[in-house]
């Protein structure tokens, strides 16, 4: 693969992995169950989108959670924890021969995730964690920074240039959805232009920004049917990468069982985005 150099602030190259670069003219898909719930599940998945992923010659790297720490009902179950869900992280990253990405919540956790994966995710929730951003920073790995509901495009540059300054310069800012009321997200698609004007990297969450926070009954629910319009929105503008939670049963998934999509809805959804950059 030829990397051309210098594209993104602070000198990085967009690279991930040797074979995994992020570039506009051909978006990476991250993607893959919101919790790793089993292995099998996560293998399932895995597999599946990292053979949808190489038809359309799209880069693809699988994302899934060990830990839920946020959650809204008291009696929602977190994932595996951290040591048996790096175990699997690691097995399928062996395996599949995919790169991983998963959420880390503590310093401690981004510590210990950072031996495993190949890019750290700050939940939307801690952007502003110094110590987390401080200690995912100085892995060395990419630092990929979820928009807190409430944040500005504005606000996000910061945080970039907080962890540029920490030492790393792989940063990855994605747009999740803005607050608008009680229990609603809305997208401002141009939080992906300013997010960008200082060259860094852009990714768009497709399924969480149809989150409708809460307003499940005790958990959060959403409009799943609105993932396409937002992709088909996001690529138009343009970004560095899309991001969407699949599961092979989304109305039996432990988390996020109104958001995230079928493996059937993620392929039509894989197959438009294929369309889009011809």
């Amino acid at each position: 693969m030829t990397v051309k150099q210098n594209i993104f602030p602070g000198n990085w190259d967009g690279c991930i992995t040797h074979d995994i670069q992020l570039s506009r003219k051909r978006p990476v898909i991250m993607a893959g169950p919101c919790m790793f719930e089993s292995r099998e599940i996560g293998f399932e998945v895995g597999q599946f989108l990292k053979n949808k992923c190489a038809e359309h010659d799209l880069p693809y790297i699988f994302k899934s959670s060990y830990d839920k720490a946020n959650r809204t009902s008291a009696q929602s179950i977190r994932g595996p924890g951290v040591k048996q869900g790096l175990k699997w992280l690691q097995e399928l990253r062996s395996e599949l021969k995919v790169p991983v990405l998963t959420d880390v919540h503590t310093a401690e956790q981004a510590l210990e995730a950072g031996k495993t994966v190949d890019i750290l995710q700050i939940p939307a929730f801690l952007c502003k964690q110094r110590d987390l951003l401080i200690a995912a920073a100085s892995t060395g790995k990419t630092v990929q920074i979820k928009k807190g509901q409430w944040t500005s495009a504005e606000e996000m540059l910061e945080i970039a240039q907080f962890v540029e300054k920490c030492g790393n310069s792989k940063v990855i800012l994605v747009e999740r959805g803005t607050c608008f009321g009680y229990n609603n997200l809305v997208v401002d698609f141009r939080n992906l232009v300013e997010m960008h004007t200082q060259g860094h990297a852009v990714v768009f969450d497709a399924t969480h920004s149809v989150q409708l926070p809460g307003a499940g009954n005790g958990k959060s629910s959403g409009l799943r049917h609105m993932v396409h319009p937002l992709v088909r929105a996001a690529m138009a503008i343009g970004v560095d990468g899309i991001f969407m939670e699949v599961h092979p049963n989304p109305t039996q998934a432990c988390s996020d069982a109104d958001t995230q999509l079928s493996m059937q809805a993620a392929e039509i959804i894989l197959d438009d985005i294929a369309k889009m950059l011809k």
